[in-house]
């Protein structure tokens, strides 16, 4: 199964997605494999550390900052469930990389749902449901992850939204 959670800063996200993803070894005996996708300095270090902190230590790690698509790919298998937190600082890096294209980016992400052979739990954050954003640069950041949102809600198979905490299905909530 493929799920999107999102939800704004501090909402739950990872919390919700790491319950499911424990909920799934535990009932399959599998592996869980978490892909970070922030970049490592300062301004990060605690939240990285939080993250860290609260998943299990038998959990295996990847750092992947970009090509998303080719990681996900190398790494899905049928007995392994892939986190990807989080695709909001994944887009940041594949948006504002002197040699990125976001399109293809995109795209290649969206094409892999379609092979991903093992389930996957991507999070994401809201950033768009406050006002418009000063500035061409963070205006576009804003609506590149609306798109992205949408068009992975379309193709997975669960989307979860959290808020205070608590999580509001709206996609496929019976699985």
């Amino acid at each position: 199964m493929k799920q999107l959670i999102s939800g704004g800063a501090r909402s739950g996200k990872s919390r919700l997605a790491q319950q499911r993803a424990l909920q799934w070894q535990q009932a399959s005996g599998g592996e869980v494999v978490v892909i970070a996708t922030a970049r490592v300095d300062d301004s990060m270090a605690e939240r990285i550390a939080h993250h860290q902190r609260h998943r299990p230590a038998v959990w295996s790690l990847i750092e992947a900052q970009r090509d998303l698509a080719a990681v996900l790919e190398a790494t899905s298998k049928p007995d392994t469930l892939i986190l990807v937190d989080c695709l909001t600082l994944w887009l940041a890096n594949e948006l504002f990389a002197d040699d990125g294209d976001w399109p293809a980016a995109k795209a290649a992400l969206l094409q892999s749902l379609t092979t991903l052979p093992g389930p996957v739990i991507f999070i994401g954050n809201e950033v768009g449901q406050g006002v418009v954003p000063l500035g061409e640069s963070n205006r576009r950041f804003v609506d590149e992850c609306g798109w992205l949102h949408q068009h992975l809600g379309q193709r997975v198979d669960r989307v979860t939204l959290t808020i205070a905490g608590l999580p509001l299905e709206l996609k496929g909530a019976s699985q």
